[in-house]
């Protein structure tokens, strides 16, 4: 009888650790991301909920035009960021027909130049007769992000259609808050491209310069997306990532954590054991898919 149980409990065990080791796999997940302050809000709070719910998340930090050819070519299986319909529009045009767009967890976004409250001009034509004013490093600038951005190339476009004898530098995220935080500080006048949800906004009182042509569009709505099949593939996850929505107070306040804490982790671990109830909502949508 002991050699034909040892026989077969090997069979059992080795069927068990296989199917323990396919289920974690099926698991595993990348979810492609920039460098983004929201983006790198939302993008660790989600690697924390999903790693207490069994998965083995990694995070890929890539510039935009890499982040949806990845998507496509299934290197990453989700991000959790497209704006539409204006800003990435372009970026997603040669992929609509492949990458899968899901549900909208942010509503209304706002994006365009920004300038202090203290700063006396209130529209974007303004700019060209006080251009002086807002000189970086010896000339008329306005501070930008990355230039392979979306807001950079709308910066080019709105520097062409208001003629605005400034010239746009762009350089990190980071590196524009650090001088618009000097700036502010100093009370000096500074224009910088920007967008909301962000925590600036929180932290300085900032206005946006009216746009009357729109040439940043009228606002966005913030989506999740992924590789074609994701949804086929993980059902559970496309139902809670579907229900999930951030209204500008919350996000606010995790991405103003995580800016106390300069750590997108902890940041991220406060909100997540403050907000507990807000993320049993959005996990509660994958019940009904489990049963």
């Amino acid at each position: 009888m002991e050699k034909a149980f040892y026989p077969f409990a090997a069979v059992a065990l080795f069927t068990l650790a296989a199917t323990a080791q396919a289920q974690a796999q099926e698991k595993s997940l990348v979810i492609g991301t920039n460098n983004w302050a929201e983006n790198v809000a939302v993008a660790n709070l989600w690697k924390l909920v999903l790693d207490d719910q069994g998965y083995d998340v990694e995070l890929s930090d890539v510039g935009k035009s890499a982040l949806f050819a990845g998507l496509a070519n299934s290197d990453f299986d989700l991000s959790l960021e497209l704006w539409l319909p204006y800003t990435d529009k372009a970026f997603l045009a040669p992929y609509k027909n492949t990458l899968e767009v899901h549900d909208a967890w942010y509503d209304r976004t706002g994006l365009g130049l920004v300038v202090p409250s203290y700063v006396d001009i209130d529209t974007i034509p303004e700019l060209a007769k006080h251009a002086e004013e807002f000189e970086y490093q010896g000339s008329p600038t306005i501070l930008g992000i990355d230039p392979g951005s979306a807001i950079a190339g709308m910066t080019d476009d709105a520097i062409e259609t208001y003629e605005l004898p400034l010239d746009q530098v762009n350089s990190s995220e980071p590196a524009m808050m650090s001088a618009l935080d000097n700036a502010y500080r100093n009370e000096k006048p500074i224009v910088v491209t920007l967008w909301n949800p962000h925590w600036a906004f929180a932290d300085y009182d900032l206005k946006y310069l009216e746009d009357p042509d729109k040439v940043y569009g009228n606002g966005d709505t913030i989506y999740w997306f992924s590789r074609e099949g994701f949804s086929e593939d993980d059902p559970w996850l496309t139902a809670v990532l579907d229900a999930w929505h951030m209204s500008d107070e919350s996000l606010g306040e995790l991405m103003s954590e995580i800016e106390s804490q300069d750590d997108p982790v902890a940041g991220a671990r406060t909100w997540l054991d403050e907000n507990q109830g807000q993320v049993e909502e959005w996990l509660a949508a994958g019940e009904q898919i489990q049963q």
